[in-house]
């Protein structure tokens, strides 16, 4: 199985450090996907308005979510930085930042693990010449616990509250849009953003963690559903099915399953790409199904990572079928009735067509020549018999009045006469 789902960035500039930015916070997530989705299970099933409600088993939710998660995020990170050691230093120090906040610390794992892990390696690096033979293990299990120990206390200290500052000044700014009914304008951010591969980044960056600290308190959450819609992907792409250009076409149908049933959003980037005013359709898309998630009091109860309909059913709460499937179907359906607008019905794929046809291309030549062959003959003819006639004669005097002076040339016929 593959360890990381994220393509690898080239490049430089701006675009290329925000994408490989992006990448290294979906490489700490991705990989714990499936411990999301158990933590996801056991919340639509077991908590008090699950499908099968029951106390005992509901009290593994907030274990879960306030401690093996982001311990589990931090592990993950270090190991990416300094490998089996930067992954047991990044768990120990994410202790520091669980239990120093009282809501789940997505983000500041996602910090503590790699720092605490960087700094283990140039511990590392700086020991590792000046320890003698026999004292390897010594001296390595000691500056790995020192570390850690030290850098669990500066995220409970320092980092902790940072991070939960920057989480509620998050949560404020999403619940004022969402109180003046202004959230379907963050689709004008999120699928430019999507469309430049920064979507893990949005995800599991930004509205993750505030989409779990709701979820944490009322049960879902919709957050979870701004990015992760799979409404706005499947339009286009459909549009493109049908209106798009013929020989993009026999793609699509592959496309649209490996989006919407795979959850793989990235499918359908390229085809944006190709026609860049098409991301006015998935804006469009975007905005109205988040219009309906708000309208119809939908949400998640964990992240749908991947964003397939599959993993969306896995994580609707009881209850929230109607809302969540409006919302998918709505957003499809305007995004590829403002794609098709875009594309003009295909209107101009039925233009480009017969000029690009061959038969269409030559049809006014042959009719020329077979209803007058013998004018088309003597024009094809002609210019071969003229320029031998023609050009010879003009191109050898010239040559000749190069190669010697004209005065010569003329005056022999001249002191003819006069001998005559």
């Amino acid at each position: 199985m593959a360890d990381t789902y994220t393509p690898p960035v080239h490049g430089t500039g701006i675009k290329a450090t925000i994408q490989r930015i992006g990448g290294y916070l979906a490489g700490m997530i991705m990989p714990n996907i499936g411990a999301f989705i158990a933590w996801g299970l056991i919340t639509a099933l077991f908590i008090p308005t699950g499908w099968l409600p029951n106390e005992t088993l509901a009290a593994m939710v907030g274990p879960i979510i306030s401690t093996l998660l982001p311990i589990l995020i931090a592990y993950t990170g270090g190991r990416m930085v300094h490998g089996q050691r930067g992954a047991v230093v990044g768990a120990v120090a994410a202790m520091g930042v669980v239990v120093g906040a009282d809501i789940p610390m997505f983000l500041g794992a996602m910090i503590i693990g790699p720092l605490a892990a960087l700094v283990m390696k140039y511990v590392d690096r700086f020991t590792e010449d000046r320890t003698k033979s026999g004292f390897e293990m010594l001296v390595d299990n000691f500056t790995a616990g020192i570390v850690g120990g030290a850098m669990a206390i500066a995220g409970m200290l320092a980092i902790g509250p940072i991070v939960r500052v920057i989480t509620t000044g998050a949560s404020g700014a999403v619940q004022w849009l969402i109180d003046n009914g202004l959230l379907p304008i963050a689709s004008v951010l999120i699928e430019p953003a999507k469309v430049l591969f920064l979507n893990n980044a949005i995800n599991h960056g930004v509205f993750g963690p505030i989409g779990v600290t709701e979820a944490a308190a009322t049960g879902k959450s919709i957050m979870f559903m701004l990015e992760s819609n799979p409404g706005p992907g499947l339009g286009l792409l459909l549009a493109y099915l049908l209106f798009g250009p013929r020989a993009l076409r026999p793609s699509t149908p592959a496309a649209m399953i490996i989006h919407f049933f795979g959850g793989i959003h990235e499918m359908y980037f390229p085809y944006v790409l190709m026609k860049p005013r098409l991301i006015l359709a998935v804006i469009a898309g975007g905005a109205a199904g988040v219009f309906t998630f708000m309208v119809t009091g939908s949400g998640l109860v964990a992240t749908p990572s991947p964003g397939s309909i599959f993993a969306y059913a896995a994580v609707t709460p009881r209850g929230g079928w109607f809302g969540v499937i409006a919302g998918i179907v709505i957003a499809t359906v305007v995004s590829f009735a403002v794609a098709a607008i875009l594309m003009g019905f295909g209107r101009g794929e039925k233009e480009e067509v017969p000029a690009d046809d061959p038969a269409s291309g030559t049809a006014p030549e042959p009719a020329a020549d077979a209803e007058h062959p013998e004018t088309t003959r003597p024009e094809t003819t002609r210019p071969e018999t003229t320029r031998p006639e023609t050009t010879r004669p003009e191109t050898a005097e010239p040559a000749r009045a190069e190669d010697a002076p004209g005065e010569p040339h003329e005056s022999q016929p001249r002191t003819v006469a006069k001998e005559a």
